[in-house]
């Protein structure tokens, strides 16, 4: 008996440290967004050279993920995750240091690295505390990152509003959060490999289970990232909104996933993933017709609001579904998440070159159109029982973001 309540304690220390390796690791990402103009005046780069220095992050998780099961692997989850959310911290520190155009893709590209080998790190440990409570817990988590990224990029909007050097600003918000992340994976699960076990191999085409459940990934962040980077256009320019308001569009956007996100886990618990998938995909066609449809700023904000309510669990229950598939869990998240990063990479750009052929209204007839797509191929998120893994190759990878 003494032992049970120990496990459950333990696995309770587990959850809330990896939410809050997950708050740290959204903390990096809107510390970061939040200088890029600073960043971008330093290195001396124009428009379309920022453009193409930022699709060089998507470029280096994209390589390096895969090879986040190898090292968790070979160290362990916890000693894994620990030097990869460290890495990732720290490379907050390079973008600013970045004094030319090739300087900054390279270090983009690092930068990129250390995201996607942490992201597919905390996820995958993510998927194993929620295994063992058997309940859902991955949508509370992704709720966690975007809280973090909010307290990033309100910190950063206050640096860069006291002309604070982001040099400066990121060498003391990576001294921070790396303290936190570090200490935090004190409490991960330490899962460790088996004596047989095989090592993954470093690099693997994703499994036929990730690239089904990615394609509903793919619907859901092309969505979160043409609200995200075009809303506030989208009120401005179509329908002569002020710039307070269309920016306050953009937040409200924000803040509608991430409290979506954080009471997820009770709606997937009740109605199980496929059914709030469903409903969630509905809510986002709905809010993409309002927003096609908008004639006044406050239905265009309304359709905005209801597209953050429908895609915010989608991407958190396909890292879940992932984690319970196939032989080579840790693949699988590591090919869904592959592919949620090259739906965020291509969709502003997507979205900007549809809008410059046609109109805003026509980009965001496409967003809803793939909107349609999380309703109708919900079903490949039918997840098994959470039986809890004690392989690590079966948890850890071996892949969001």
């Amino acid at each position: 008996m003494g032992a049970e309540v120990h496990g459950r304690l333990e696995v309770r220390r587990a959850r809330y440290a990896v939410a809050t390796v997950f708050a740290v690791h959204g903390a990096v990402t809107g510390s970061f967004a939040t200088r890029v103009p600073w960043i971008q005046d330093h290195a001396g780069v124009g428009a379309g050279q920022l453009g193409l220095a930022l699709a060089f992050p998507a470029l280096g998780a994209s390589v390096a993920m895969p090879l986040a099961g190898r090292i968790s692997h070979r160290f362990g989850a916890r000693a894994a995750l620990r030097g990869l959310i460290a890495l990732w911290t720290l490379a907050l520190v390079l973008p600013s240091l970045a004094p030319n155009m090739l300087t900054l893709c390279l270090v983009l590209f690092v930068y990129g690295a250390t995201a996607g080998m942490s992201d597919v790190a905390m996820n995958a440990l993510g998927v194993e505390v929620e295994n063992r409570l058997d309940k859902s817990i991955m949508s509370g988590l992704h709720g966690m990152w975007s809280v973090g990224a909010l307290v990033g990029s309100a910190a950063g909007t206050l640096a860069a509003h006291l002309g604070a050097d982001a040099r400066l600003h990121h060498v003391l918000a990576a001294a921070v959060l790396t303290a936190v992340g570090v200490t935090a994976c004190a409490w991960v699960l330490d899962l460790q490999p088996a004596e047989d076990e095989e090592p993954p191999p470093r690099f693997a085409l994703p499994p036929r289970s990730a690239l089904l459940i990615g394609a509903i990934g793919f619907c859901a962040v092309f969505a979160e990232g043409a609200s995200l980077d075009w809303s506030a256009v989208y009120l401005r320019d179509r329908l002569d909104a002020s710039a307070g308001l269309a920016a306050a569009c953009t937040t409200g956007f924000t803040l509608t996933m991430a409290i979506a996100r954080i009471a997820g886990d009770r709606v997937v618990d009740r109605y199980g993933a496929v059914r709030t998938v469903r409903a969630s995909g509905a809510l986002a066609v709905l809010g993409g017709l309002l927003i096609v449809l908008a004639r006044h700023p406050a239905m265009a904000m309304g359709g905005f609001a209801l597209m953050g309510l429908g895609i915010a669990v989608v991407v958190p229950l396909c890292f879940a579904a992932a984690g319970r598939s196939g032989p080579n869990p840790s693949l699988a998240i590591a090919g869904v998440a592959t592919i949620t990063y090259t739906s965020g990479l291509i969709a502003p750009s997507a979205i900007g070159l549809l809008a410059q052929a046609t109109s805003l209204m026509v980009s965001f007839v496409l967003v809803t159109v793939l909107s349609c797509g999380l309703a109708g191929f919900a079903r490949v998120l039918r997840a098994g029982d959470r039986t809890p893994i004690t392989r690590l190759g079966a948890a850890v990878p071996g892949p969001r973001p």
